[in-house]
C-alpha cells in the first residue's frame, strides 16, 4: 500500500473516530458545549456515532490488516462515505434554517470542510 494512502487511511480513521466519539457523548452534554442542535432524544446522534465510529475503526483495520481474511473499509468506501457524510452536512447548512449559535454553525462547517477535503485528498491519490 502507498504511504499517501497509509496517511490518508490513518487520517480519516482518527477523524471518523474523533467525531464518533463526540456523537457518543450526546446524552452526556457535548451537544449544547460546541453550540449544534439538540434533539429531543439521544438515539440519532448516538446511532451515528456509532457508525461514524464503526468507520473509524474499519479505516484503521484497512491500513494496519495483515489478513487475507479480514479486510477493512478501503480508500474507495471512504471516499464515498465522506463525501455523503460532508454533501448532506453541508445542505443542512445552506438550506436547513437551524438556529445555531455562531460556534455551532463554525463547528459544523470545519466539520464539513474537512470532511470534505480528506475525501478530495483521497480521490486524488486514488
Amino acid at each position: 500500500m502507498k504511504s499517501k494512502i497509509k496517511i490518508l487511511l490513518l487520517i480519516d480513521g482518527i477523524v471518523n473516530l474523533l467525531i464518533g466519539i463526540i456523537l457518543l457523548l450526546f446524552p452526556f452534554g457535548i451537544g449544547a458545549v460546541i453550540g449544534v442542535p439538540q434533539p429531543a432524544m439521544n438515539f440519532y446522534p448516538t446511532l451515528l456515532g456509532g457508525v461514524l465510529f464503526g468507520i473509524g475503526i474499519a479505516l484503521l483495520l484497512e491500513l494496519l490488516g495483515t489478513s487475507d481474511v479480514f479486510h477493512g473499509l478501503g480508500l474507495a468506501g471512504a471516499i464515498v462515505v465522506n463525501f455523503c457524510g460532508a454533501g448532506v452536512l453541508a445542505v443542512w447548512l445552506i438550506f436547513g434554517q437551524l438556529d445555531l449559535p455562531l460556534r455551532g454553525v463554525v463547528i459544523l462547517w470545519l466539520i464539513a470542510l474537512l470532511v470534505f477535503g480528506i475525501g478530495i485528498s483521497e480521490l486524488m491519490i486514488k
